[in-house]
C-alpha cells in the first residue's frame, strides 16, 4: 500500500536535501563574476574545456584539504583543455580570500560567489560542492564534500 508513492516521496526528499540529482545531465548555468584583479570569468567563455566549478570557503576544513589536490590536477591537465574555477562563498569577501589564495598559491581563477549563483546550481547547502562540466557545458558529475585527486582524475580521463 502506497509503496510507489512512498518511494517517490523519499526520492523527492533526497533531491531537495542534497540538490545533487538536480544538476547532473543539465546545462551548467552561465555566470559572470570577477577575480580580485577585476578580470571577468564567464562560464560560457570556457566552452570547449572541461571545467571543475568548486564552491568553497576559507573557513571550510574539507575545502582546505582538497585545494592542494586541485592544484596538482590543474598543473597536470591545464594544457589538455581543463580549467578550474574556484567560487568562494566567504561573506567577508576579498579581505579573507586574497590572503588565502596567496598562502595556498592558487593559480586558477577564483571569484566571489553570491546567492544567485548558488541558486542557479540547485541551491546546495554544503561546501565544498563541486561540479564537473564537460566541453559542451553539461554537468557530468556533482561532488558533495571533499574530492580526492584520484577521484577527480578518474572522472577526467573520459572527458579530456
Amino acid at each position: 500500500k502506497g509503496g510507489l508513492m512512498s518511494r517517490f516521496m523519499i526520492v523527492v526528499a533526497l533531491v531537495v536535501l542534497t540538490g545533487v540529482v538536480y544538476a547532473q545531465g543539465k546545462k551548467a548555468s552561465d555566470f559572470e563574476l570577477k577575480t580580485s584583479e577585476g578580470k571577468t570569468v564567464q562560464l560560457s567563455q570556457l566552452k570547449g574545456k572541461v571545467v571543475l566549478l568548486n564552491f568553497w570557503a576559507t573557513w571550510c576544513g574539507p575545502c582546505r584539504k582538497e585545494i592542494p589536490d586541485f592544484l596538482e590536477v590543474y598543473k597536470e591537465y591545464k594544457g589538455k583543455g581543463f580549467e578550474i574555477v574556484g567560487v568562494s562563498l566567504d561573506e567577508e569577501g576579498w579581505s579573507v580570500v586574497n590572503p588565502f589564495v596567496k598562502q595556498y598559491k592558487i593559480n586558477y581563477p577564483v571569484v566571489i560567489g553570491n546567492g544567485k549563483i548558488v541558486k542557479a546550481y540547485g541551491g546546495f547547502e554544503y561546501i565544498p560542492t563541486t561540479f564537473l562540466i564537460d566541453k559542451q557545458g553539461t554537468i557530468i558529475h556533482t561532488f558533495t564534500g571533499l574530492v580526492t585527486k584520484a577521484e577527480l582524475e578518474r572522472k577526467l580521463k573520459d572527458l579530456l
